[in-house]
C-alpha cells in the first residue's frame, strides 16, 4: 500500500492494519520530514483520542491529514504506532 499527496510518496508498506476502511501504516515507515505535529485531537468511543499531523510537501500544507492513536484503547491496540490518512491523500495498492 502507498499513501501519496501532492504528487509525492509519503509512505509505502506491505504492513498495514485496516480498521473501519482506513489503512494504518507503521509510523516508522513514513517520510517523517513530511509530517508536522498538529494540536488537533478527536475522540473515538472505542479507539480513544486521536492526535493529528499536518502533511507538508513542497511548501504546501494539508492540515490534520494524518492521524494516529498514541494510547489506543484495548479494542484498538493493533493500531498503536501506526498512522492513517485522509483529506485528499491517496491510499492505493
Amino acid at each position: 500500500m502507498k499513501a501519496i499527496w501532492n504528487g509525492r510518496l509519503i509512505v509505502e508498506s506491505e504492513d498495514t492494519v485496516v480498521v473501519e476502511g482506513n489503512h494504518y501504516f507503521p509510523l516508522d515507515a513514513v517520510e517523517s520530514n513530511m509530517l508536522e505535529p498538529s494540536s488537533h485531537t478527536s475522540v473515538c468511543p472505542w479507539k480513544g483520542t486521536a492526535n493529528y499531523y499536518d502533511i507538508v510537501v513542497d511548501g504546501k500544507t494539508n492540515k490534520n491529514a494524518a492521524w494516529y492513536y498514541a494510547e489506543p484503547k484495548d479494542a484498538a491496540r493493533e493500531i498503536k504506532g501506526r498512522v492513517a490518512f485522509w483529506r485528499g491523500v491517496e491510499v492505493i495498492a
